[in-house]
């Protein structure tokens, strides 16, 4: 397979055609890798090629390195996978070294062939870090391409060189919103940063890149780190500027990260290290932090999760074979922030969206949300007026049943109330074709009891969004008993069309996010009854990754809503509800019309402005405090067991089918620990002997609801892992 195609004109110039065969945007493999060598060993050996231009066949110039490859690299890598990752890294970066220097003198800095980077579009990752180490990057003006490093997004930093050169071309300090956060921006803006140097209209891309090539003299080619007596701007690390710079990073790093995430930590310390030392050795220092990186198994969970995984479902992995099922026409009952929610994603992603209140007031309020949501970006340049007034054209805000007609889903997003919903339903299946599809937005009630109010049971489903929909991206797409193939790929076709990434699970009381996440919140709250500082409950938690603790999750999401749930759930399984000392809590949080942030009182004080002031003392004043606190970990062992047990339950009862959608809907639904991949990727690095191990302690201290579930015995008893095939077909 081609994935570099290598030519040369009648002037000298040489053009290295970067694409990869079957694919909508270039990646970088291994193979590809080589190619590019070879190219490079034919452009430096022929006296002939003046200089060459490397650019993409495809609208855009690349999306980065293969993360399918990445993820298997360690596995891959032989006997000491370390020295092994290590020597392939190397290998890229004398190749991009190769590129650097281009033939020309070590000592002289004559001789060399310039190479030029042309982009049509997109460059992320080792897509811009190839450029970087052209003698010229040249971009079309093209205000929809994206350029960045965007690898700590997924648990790595630019292994490729980019950390290195990035640093020394623009110092630490300008560097780190491109290294440290991923930032990606058009290309006027990374000329303007420095980073690229010409934007050019799209159709003279690759004249000024010829232009340029013949044009280039000697001094143009060399690299200002190869000169004699460069200094890095801003200072480097023992010079005073550059040392504030990286006090300040740290702080940064470690405010943001809370030590748990690795990239982070060691991208900082390869630009520490590699700013005070020859570029050639700065890129060993680079290579050797990311084969760190790649050996903690933290890294594999992300890029697998954050990845792999979640790209396989976002195509529909676990899709029925069915035909074609997209949506022309979405029927949205409820106008209410859910409903108004689903409608705004929905016309946005070019849907016809019916939005059905009770009056014509509440619809028209519906609608305004969008419109408040694309105002504010046109005020940030996101959203043009005509690109608001086509969607807005497309949600017709109604009280009229009869405008359903002709949709091919509707999704009522009413109150979570089974006659409420049972009533819209029935109103809504008089109207909509035979074929349509019915499906209920429901976080917490049973598919198939609320199916039972329709006359097409195979046609109900569950598609739970997330609040607020406009910004979370996971959905929980729920099967009823009666469910039809039909309806779950009608649902999977429609979130792919909004943009999101969809679960399936099967019907149990609270699926499978909202199951995990309620035993999170009420452990929190258990610990707090208990006496436990609030503040070690919710810190444990963010020293674990989780991006808020569990009593500050529950004043985001309010008690009251949560006493809601506690007695329905109370009411449906009587006796066996285990959660009366929670409810204890809840219970009284409400009587004391501490609601959380909603009425400015919950576990926390607030300002009048909705901010947090601190933990509301009335709490330790009605259960009291321990005079001795546990330990840390045995508080993070209970969030992280309430939670990750579940998650195995649902997963042993087949509410959960794939492990994969448990990884991917933990993270993108509640925030799961990102470094860990996930409850099951969590579980995988510590191994189910040490996680029964936790299990059984906690079990013996705190109660049955810690039992480790039989699955995770036999996982331990045989040296299995969740991601082995041989658990994954047991279960």
């Amino acid at each position: 397979m081609t994935e570099f195609h290598y030519s040369v004109d009648a002037d000298g110039v040489a053009t290295i055609t970067w694409d990869v065969p079957g694919k909508s945007m270039n990646v970088m493999s291994f193979d590809g890798l080589r190619e590019l060598d070879t190219c490079i060993d034919k452009l430096l050996a022929d006296p002939a090629v003046k200089g060459a231009i490397i650019t993409s066949a495809k609208p855009d110039f690349a999306g980065g390195m293969d993360l399918n490859v990445l993820a298997e690299l360690r596995d891959t890598a032989g006997d000491n996978p370390a020295q092994g990752i290590f020597d392939g890294i190397m290998e890229t970066h004398r190749l991009f070294r190769k590129i650097e220097r281009a033939g020309m003198d070590p000592k002289t800095h004559k001789g060399g062939k310039p190479i030029v980077a042309a982009l049509p579009g997109t460059a992320m990752g080792i897509g811009l870090e190839l450029p970087l180490a052209c003698h010229r990057i040249i971009a079309a003006d093209n205000p929809k391409a994206r350029i960045g490093l965007p690898e700590i997004m997924v648990g790595l930093f630019p292994g490729g060189g980019g950390t290195i050169r990035l640093a020394y071309k623009l110092g630490a300090m300008a560097a780190a919103p491109y290294l440290l956060e991923g930032k990606a921006q058009e290309p006027k803006k990374m000329k303007a940063a420095g980073i690229i140097d010409e934007v050019v209209a799209p159709d003279d891309l690759l004249a000024r890149a010829k232009e340029w090539v013949l044009g280039a003299k000697d001094s143009d080619l060399v690299k200002p780190w190869d000169t004699k007596g460069y200094k890095v701007p801003g200072g480097a690390p023992y010079h005073p500027a550059g040392y504030m710079t990286f006090v300040g990073a740290s702080v940064m790093v470690h405010s943001k990260t809370w030590g748990v995430y690795p990239a982070a930590k060691a991208l900082l310390s390869a630009v520490y290290e590699g700013l005070q030392v020859p570029f050639d050795t700065a890129l060993k220092i680079e290579a050797r932090y990311f084969t760190n990186l790649l050996m903690n198994p933290s890294s594999g969970a992300m890029v697998r999760s954050l990845f792999v995984n979640k790209q396989a479902l976002e195509k529909g992995a676990n899709r029925p074979d069915v035909p074609d099922e997209r949506v022309s026409k979405l029927g949205v009952l409820g106008a209410g922030m859910m409903g108004a929610g689903i409608a705004y994603v929905s016309a946005n992603a070019g849907i016809e969206v019916v939005l059905i209140d009770a009056t014509q007031e509440a619809a028209d309020k519906g609608k305004s949300y969008s419109t408040e949501i694309l105002d504010k970006g046109i005020k940030r340049g996101k959203v043009t007026e005509d690109r608001k007034a086509d969607v807005l054209g497309r949600i017709n805000a109604t009280t009229d049943y009869s405008a359903l007609e002709g949709c091919d889903l509707v999704i009522e997003a009413v109150f979570e109330d089974p006659s409420v919903k049972a009533e819209v339903t029935a109103k809504a299946e008089a109207v909509i074709p035979e074929t349509a599809i019915f499906a209920s937005n429901t976080s917490t009630l049973p598919i198939t009891e609320l199916a039972k109010a329709s006359d097409r049971p195979e046609q109900f489903i569950g598609i739970h969004f997330f609040s607020p929909v406009d910004k979370m991206m996971l959905v929980e797409i729920i099967k009823g008993k009666e469910t039809g193939t039909r309806a779950v790929a009608k649902a999977l076709d429609y979130v792919r069309q909004i943009r999101k990434t969809p679960i399936v699970v099967n019907d149990e009381r609270f699926f499978y996010a909202n199951r995990c996440i309620i035993p999170y919140v009420n452990e929190g709250m258990r610990l707090a009854k208990e006496g436990v500082a609030p503040a070690l409950v919710d810190n444990a938690a963010r020293l674990l990754g989780f991006p808020v603790g569990p009593l500050q999750l529950v004043d985001e999401t309010s008690l009251d809503l949560g006493a809601k749930i506690a007695r329905a759930t109370k009411a449906a399984m009587g006796d066996a509800y285990p959660d009366e000392a929670v409810d204890e809590v809840v219970f009284w949080m409400v009587e004391q019309g501490r609601l959380g942030r909603k009425s400015k009182a919950g576990f926390f004080d607030y300002d009048d402005s909705g901010k947090r002031l601190g933990y509301w003392p009335g709490l330790t004043e009605r259960f009291g405090r321990l005079d001795e606190q546990p330990e840390l970990t045995e508080v993070q062992h209970r969030l992280m067991m309430a939670q990750v047990l579940e998650a195995v339950r649902a997963y042993e009862s087949g509410v959960l089918e794939d492990i994969r959608e448990g990884d991917v809907g933990a993270i993108l639904g509640w925030g799961f620990a990102p470094w860990s991949g996930g409850p099951f990727g969590w579980l995988d690095i510590i191994g189910a002997a040490r996680a029964v191990e936790i299990c059984d302690d906690l079990e013996a201290r705190f109660g049955p609801r810690f039992k480790a579930p039989q699955l995770l015995r036999d996982m331990a008893a045989k040296g299995e892992t969740f991601y082995g095939s041989k658990a994954k077909a047991a279960a």
